[in-house]
């Protein structure tokens, strides 16, 4: 089960290029958006990733960054993320492998690989919305954008 509503997110850091980490206290101030998926180059995943960087826009506009995970290498990534153009960071979740992953609940044992799991942190570093969609279907934006309207509007 993927943590829910109101956990603090766990602290986590993780390779984002071949000589670069971020941390998840590095976006302290700021809404994040992690989405965990099983694998750069699969196609459903392809989707998923080309559509938040289309969405970026619209985050932004919520103070929100993204961050895509999988337990790909941070070369992967970087292929990955040069050949689909994503201009946000890909973390590889790889060493120890699925480690993040595992925290969030939402590492798959089965398949070594995440689960498609998105989730909405606040500022403070808590988990304010979280939703597990099955692997072979691209979750969209839509609750993401649903979650971050929610939490401007919690603020009003």
């Amino acid at each position: 089960m993927i943590l829910q509503k109101n956990t603090p997110a766990p602290a986590f850091e993780l390779y984002t290029t071949p000589d670069q980490q971020l941390k998840l206290s590095d976006f302290k101030g700021k809404k994040l958006i992690l989405a965990f998926y099983p694998a750069d180059w699969s196609p459903v995943c392809s989707d998923q990733m080309s559509l938040y960087n289309e969405t970026l826009r619209l985050f932004h506009k919520y103070n929100a960054e993204v961050l895509g995970i999988s337990v790909d290498s941070k070369w992967s990534h970087l292929a990955f993320g040069e050949n689909r153009k994503i201009h946000f960071p890909l973390l590889a979740d790889f060493e120890p492998k699925g480690a993040v992953s595992r925290l969030y609940g939402a590492y798959n044992e089965e398949t070594g690989e995440s689960r498609r799991a998105l989730f909405v942190i606040d500022e403070s570093g808590i988990i304010q919305w979280s939703h597990l969609s099955p692997d072979g279907i691209n979750p969209g934006a839509d609750g993401i954008l649903d979650a971050l309207e929610a939490m401007d509007n919690q603020k009003k």
